[in-house]
Parts: C-alpha cells; structure tokens; sequence
C-alpha cells in the first residue's frame, strides 16, 4: 500500500513526537512555578501579584496545550485522510502554470493554519490578557493588524517562495544553493526595511522628546561612542501594558525603541542603562551574528530539502497523486521538524548568551544596580515566570530567565561598588 511507507512512519513519528514534548514541556513548566516566592524579588511582588502570575502561566499554559492539541488532530487527520491532495487538486483547478499553482497550493495550507489559530489568539487577548490587566486592543485593531500581518506574509513570502519555484524548476534539486541566496537577500532587505516602512504600519514612533531622558541618552551614547541614529517612542499602550525596549535595522536604518509603558515606568538611570544594554547588541555585533547564524541553518535547510523535495515515497505518505517541487517544499518542512527544533535551541542558546554579554556591556556603562531594578521591575510589570523549567529555557527562551540575569549581574566585579536600585 502507497501509505504504508517509511516517510509516513517518520511524518507520525516527528509528529506525534513533537507533541509529546510540548505537552511535556509545559506540564513541566507549571510544576516548577508553584513554589514561593524567590527571595531575591522580596520586596518587589506583593503575595497577591505574584500568585496572580502564577495563575497567568497556568491560564495561558492550558490554552495553549488546548491549540496545540487541535492542531495536531487536525494536522494528522489532514495527512492520514488525503487534505493536502485535496488542497493540490484545488490548486491546480485554476490551470495556471507551475508557480502560480505552488502559490496557490501553499497559500491554501498556510491561509488554514492561520485561521485555526484566530480563535486561540483572540481568547488569549481578550479573556486572558483583559483579566490580567495587560490588554488595551481593540477589536477593530485585533482584526486590521491580523489582515496585516497577513498581506505582509503574503507578498513577502510569496514572492521568495515564487523565487524558489522559478529557481528550482529552471535548476532542479541543484539549485539550492541560489535558493539559500534569494531567501537570505529577502531575509535581509526585510531587516533593513522594517523600522522604516513594516513596522510603522503596526505603531507610531516619535523621536523621544527633549527633557532630562533625552539628554542623558545623549551622553551615554557619547561616552560609548555610539553615533546615534535617533531614540524613538513606540506607542506599544495602544495594544498592551507590556513594557519591553529593542533595537532594530542596520545602518542609517538602525533604530531604538522603547516602549511608552517602559518610559512612563522606569526611572531615567534604569532606562538609560536598558539603552546601554541595547547599545550593547549593537557594539558586540549580535544583531549581525544572529542574522549569520539564521542564514546557515535556513542554507543547511535548502541542501536537505535537495535530497528529498521530489521522492515519491514522500508523496505518497501524504496521499498525494502528483509530485511537484512546491508540494515537496511543503512536505519536507514535516520531516525537517527535529532538526528545526534542534537548530532553534542552539540560535536560543546563542541569544541568550548575547544577553549576558548586553547586560555586561550595560552594567559597565550605566551601573548594575539600575539593570537589575530594570529587570525586575518588566519582569513584575509583565508577570514573568521567574522560576521556568530549564527544558523550557532550553526550547524557547531567546533571553535567560531573569534570575540567573541578576546573578550574572551581581557576579560583576563593578556590582560590588553600585548596589543602588531604584
């Protein structure tokens, strides 16, 4: 029989695989949260907030392990039961050529996943996220930044995967290599475009305004010699409580950001030295290290997808009548799963450790006791897990938890003459 095949065997074994951990995972998660309240943030979190954070985790925990849970039902019966032959008969209904066809096909698939996912992200936002105290979306905004985020994709994506079809059609298997190319270039563009033209259509930035902030933004950066390209207010308050700061773009594209919530909260010396961490990124070069590391594991990627984009036994294990490259694209990314989950522990293990080296940088320039005050402070504005399961830190965290960030921080030899908070 066509299914009974060792692609099909190894499609349910990733899956069934994958979803084992995650639950795994987050089972985990919630049992190491129940304890007390770490000494190190006694005085920060009243009894009643911190056990509202761990209610927050568990809430938010369960709705996931419930999205996760149908996503694999869905996925495996869409396999077992012939969805994506179906999905490709759709796609070729049309009678349009090979690339608008694979177009047709994956937008098809990917347009499925994300309406699956609507419900879960709108219960999260305005039942857990309302109760909690963290939203201030709208609907009518919830909806325009969904249709958004999906026109974006869309022509983004679409246009590097009708690059890729092109290429792989024109080439064969061989092309790979101009495949890792072009995604990298659209990678890229996208990088250097997005404080400019992407993310503006989501937020309002406004250069900070002149007071007693701006001024001694000014001079850190001058003192690290840092050439600034402008510190901007993001008006993250339309969506969210949430208070977080990040740096963006290279060149003359480059951009601070912190958020309204993060300024209307912090102290200037805590936020100065949250500039100086992210000044930090900047200087150590880690925004470019990670950007390199992304784009090896995407050309790893592409010289695996060669091997095995065009098997009939892969066609087979999905019901699938007829091989074409941009089904064996999608397909592949099934059998791709584990090592994606590999690659993406070690570009975590790589960031986090790119937060150590940012905290030292700001530790040095601004002081360690206005980081860790810093620190703590988003991490109680946030409801932050302070104590996550090292296996969850491993999987997906991109930052260290926020305790072992303060015990790097008080290791520092400066931490011994600046114990300040604030």
């Amino acid at each position: 029989m066509p299914g009974l095949n060792v692609y099909l065997a190894a499609v349910l074994a990733v899956l069934v695989g994958e979803y084992l951990l995650e639950m795994a995972v987050a089972l985990l998660n919630l049992r190491r949260a129940g304890g007390e309240l770490p000494e190190e943030f006694a005085g920060w979190y009243d009894p009643s907030r911190y056990r509202a954070s761990q209610a927050y985790l568990a809430e938010a925990t369960r709705l996931g392990c419930v999205e996760e849970s149908v996503r694999f039902a869905l996925l495996a019966a869409c396999i077992l039961l012939g969805g994506f032959d179906l999905a490709d008969r759709f796609a070729r209904g049309f009678g349009a050529g090979p690339i608008a066809t694979g177009l047709v096909f994956a937008g098809t698939l990917l347009a499925a996943s994300k309406l699956l996912r609507v419900p879960f992200a709108a219960w999260r936002t305005f039942s857990i996220e309302e109760r909690y105290g963290f939203n201030r979306t709208t609907p009518a905004t919830f909806v325009a930044d969904l249709l958004k985020q999906w026109l974006l994709g869309g022509l983004i994506g679409g246009a590097a995967f009708a690059a890729v079809l092109w290429l792989f059609g024109r080439e064969g298997a061989r092309a790979w290599a101009l495949c890792w190319g072009v995604v990298v270039l659209v990678q890229l563009c996208v990088v250097f475009i997005a404080p400019a033209l992407i993310l503006p259509l989501f937020n309002t930035f406004i250069p900070l305004e002149d007071g007693e902030l701006k001024e001694a933004i000014h001079r850190t950066a001058k003192a690290l010699g840092f050439r600034m390209r402008g510190v901007w207010r993001m008006d993250a308050s339309r969506r969210s409580t949430r208070s977080n700061a990040f740096f963006t773009g290279f060149g003359r594209f480059r951009r601070i950001v912190l958020f309204d919530t993060l300024i209307a909260r912090h102290a200037v010396p805590e936020l100065v030295a949250v500039l100086a961490h992210e000044i930090g990124h900047y200087k150590r070069r880690h925004l470019l290290v990670s950007f390199l590391a992304v784009a090896a594991s995407t050309g790893l990627m592409f010289f695996l997808l060669s091997f095995l984009m065009e098997r009939r036994g892969l066609f087979d294990a999905f019901r699938m009548a007829r091989v074409s490259p941009y089904a064996g694209i999608v397909l592949f990314g099934f059998l791709y799963a584990p090592v994606q989950t590999v690659l993406s522990a070690l570009l975590n293990a790589l960031s986090r450790r790119n937060e150590y080296a940012a905290d030292a940088f700001a530790a040095a320039a601004a002081g360690a006791g206005p980081m860790i005050s810093a620190l703590k402070k988003l991490s109680v504005d946030n409801l932050s897990n302070l104590t996550p399961h090292p296996l969850k830190v491993i999987l997906d965290y991109s930052h260290p938890p926020v305790l072992e960030r303060i015990r790097a921080l008080r290791r520092l030899p400066s931490a011994a003459s600046d114990s300040k908070e604030f």
